[in-house]
């Protein structure tokens, strides 16, 4: 199984920045089949990743969904939010939905939801 790696533009901001929060950054999204066909990862160009489950981002794109360290919302029509929460504090990265919408679907071909029920 491939593992899907896919960089998206978002707007990051965080407690502790003072970077321009209209400047949109790479944002690394990768799932790795081998290592939990269940989780997604997100990786921050600071270097902060977080491993989390794949349909946690799913449900955030239509809903409010996650408690703790991660949560998701849509943010009107052609906008998600994913906060992450940690000791460093709080991000706040916001992406196009279509972008996050492509890369699931690219998950979903490498490892179909159905799959993942037999493992």
């Amino acid at each position: 199984m491939a593992v899907v790696e896919q960089y998206a533009r978002a707007r990051i901001v965080t407690e502790d920045d003072q970077r321009d929060e209209h400047c949109s950054v790479p944002v690394l999204l990768r799932h790795d089949p081998e290592d939990d066909p269940r989780s997604v990862r997100i990786a921050l160009p600071d270097s902060r990743e977080w491993t989390f489950p794949r349909s946690l981002l799913e449900q955030g794109l239509w809903a409010p969904a996650g408690t703790g360290e991660v949560r998701v919302w849509p943010c009107g029509r052609v906008q998600t939010v994913v906060e992450f929460h940690s000791a460093r504090g709080v991000a706040v990265v916001q992406f196009e939905t279509k972008s996050l919408l492509r890369f699931l679907r690219r998950t979903y071909t490498a490892v179909p939801a159905t799959e993942m029920v037999h493992r």
